[in-house]
Parts: C-alpha cells; structure tokens; sequence
C-alpha cells in the first residue's frame, strides 16, 4: 500500500505482523539495525503538512499499519496488509528480544514510567534485560544534542533493540537520526506503547478494539486533546479513499498492459522434387572433399 505525496512515497512495506517478526529476528541475528513506523490516519495529517516530516518518514526501513482506516484503504487500492498495532506489537518483539538475548533500551516517556514498564515486563519475561533507559526533556531536539547523548549511551550499553515511546512526530526523527549515528540498533517508535505496560495510560476494552472503536476510547479520555486531532484525519478520509481507488486503476491499468507474448512464426517448408527412379539427390552444397 503506497502513499503518494508530491515530494515523496510512503509504503507500508510490512504485510502483516508475522512478516514483520521474521524481517526484525533476521536483521537483529545479522547485526543490522532498522527503523520501524506505524503509520495511522494522524501521521498521514502531519505528513501532508510537512515536507520534513515526508523526509523523515521516507528513511524509516520498516512499515506496518497502525490504524483500521489504513487497513480499510489497503483493501480498496488492493493490496491488503493487516493491522499491527504498535501496542500489540511491544510484547511480541520484546518477547523474540528475550528468546535471542538482545539488550533492550527504552526512550522516551518520563523516568517512572519507563522503571515501572522494565519492572513489570521483566516478570512476564525473566530473559528480558534492559540495559538502558532515558527520557527526555519536554521539547528536546530529535537530532540535537541530547538526542546524540541518549543514542550514544544506549549503544555503549551494547543495546540493540531500542523501545521509543514519544509522540509523532519526534519518534519517528529520532528513529531516521539513530539508524545515522547507532546502526547496528533497530529503533521502534511505539508512542504510548511503555505508558500502557506501566499502567498509566489504560487501552480500550478488547470488545471496542474489535469493534475498531478504540479511537472512541481514546476521544472519551482526553476529548480537548483528541477531537480536533480526529477531526483532521476525519477530513481527509475522502481525498485518501479517491488516492485508494485510483491506486487500484493503476494496478489493474498495468496488468491490462502487459502485451502478451507473440505467437511463432509459422515454419516455412520448403517444397521437395519428388526423384525419379534411379535418380541421385540434389544438394545445394558439394559434399567435403577427401581430408
């Protein structure tokens, strides 16, 4: 599933969550890093707003949907992925991390939170070590100088897998900036994903989240907050629906276009003298002489 932006092209790369897995433990095991995003309605506000952001977004490696309307649109420009919460997505990881000794290092958030989230993760998963963990400064720099202080510390701990819990768009800057300074670690930006493990923030019900009314949760828990939010990505739902179906057209478009192979040439036979009896064949070309 392709995003078409005037200066770049966002695709979610990752179909699904066992794909995801698979290309992560793969990386990891070769001492190759990554950035993974989740793309949802909200980013893709900010995306059409900032060419900085388009940039950023473009350097993440690793792509999933984080939102219904995302997997919604897939399906109408035909080229499905499934949803893969970041949420959803912490433990899975965290756990192959445990089962393959990565170190571990969480960003982000605010220092209790951060020491309540090793706490409890570490009792559901006794091989879990987090070696490192920082939070930054209110309206830190993604790429400035306490930035490079957090990525440098991480890597002298020999962490190679880097939990983000920030808000867009610093997760994702971040994310671009440590693939540059630290490339060996894969960075994944979570947003809220540590504040629910630590039990500050509380996920909707799993009967909302099937029903994808989890943004409705969100609304009811910090409207002021979230209505204007939800409302951008309300109003460019229509422009992105057209973006689908015409992506759809292209697919089918080149698929129509693809000439089909041209039929053989019929063999010509050339037509044969029936002998006579008696008679010598004829041959266009003398036969060898004697070596």
């Amino acid at each position: 599933m392709r995003f078409q932006f005037p200066d770049q092209v966002i695709t979610v790369n990752m179909p699904d969550q066992t794909c995801l897995l698979a290309e992560v433990r793969t990386r990891l095991q070769a001492g190759r890093g990554f950035s993974l995003a989740t793309l949802n309605l909200d980013h893709l506000v900010k995306l059409r707003a900032s060419a900085s952001y388009r940039q950023v977004y473009a350097a993440q490696d690793l792509i999933v949907a984080d939102g219904n309307p995302i997997v919604w649109l897939s399906h109408l420009a035909r080229c499905p992925v499934t949803l893969v919460p970041g949420s959803d997505l912490l433990r899975p990881l965290l756990q192959m991390a445990a089962q393959d000794a990565v170190p571990v290092a969480f960003y982000g958030s605010t220092p209790t939170v951060l020491a309540q989230a090793a706490l409890n993760l570490n009792a559901e998963m006794p091989g879990l070590r987090v070696v490192w963990s920082g939070a930054p400064v209110m309206g830190f720099d993604p790429n400035g100088a306490e930035a490079l202080a957090a990525l440098t510390g991480m890597q002298a701990t020999g962490a190679r897998l880097c939990i983000i819990s920030l808000s867009a768009p610093r997760q994702e800057a971040f994310a671009a900036f440590g693939r540059s300074i630290a490339p060996a670690i894969g960075f994944c930006g979570f947003g809220a994903g540590l504040d629910f493990v630590a039990g500050q923030q509380t996920r909707a019900p799993r009967w909302m989240r099937k029903l994808a009314l989890e943004w409705l949760w969100r609304v009811m828990s910090a409207p002021r907050r979230l209505i204007p939010r939800y409302l951008a990505c309300i109003a460019i739902l229509p422009g992105q629906v057209v973006a689908a179906l015409r992506q759809r057209g292209r697919a089918a478009s080149l698929v129509l276009d693809q000439a089909a192979p041209p039929a053989p040439e019929p063999v010509q036979m050339k037509a044969q003298r029936t002998l006579r009896l008696g008679e010598a064949p004829h041959h266009d070309q003398h036969p060898p002489g004697p070596a």
